[in-house]
């Protein structure tokens, strides 16, 4: 695990970005005391992406209001 500073970082940004995606984790301190790490990301915890989503059986449930919805956000507010 390589240790830089905030400084580095921000001059060689691609460098270390480069580095940590090949596997090499970097830690970015800030007057020495460590604030960050930086590391390669697994595609597979980003989830599913936005185009591939479905909406969910109960949304598809809701009925829908007709107008304009901000009347309704509206009223709601100004009952607190």
């Amino acid at each position: 695990m390589r240790r830089i500073t905030i400084r580095d970082l921000h001059i060689k940004t691609g460098e270390w970005v480069r580095k940590a995606a090949s596997g090499d984790n970097v830690v970015i301190t800030d007057r020495g005391r460590p604030v960050a790490t930086l590391s390669a990301l697994d595609e597979r915890d980003l989830g599913t992406p936005f185009s591939q989503r479905r909406t969910l059986p109960e949304f598809e449930a809701l009925t829908d209001i007709p107008g304009d919805s901000s009347i309704y956000v509206t009223e709601d507010r100004s009952r607190e």
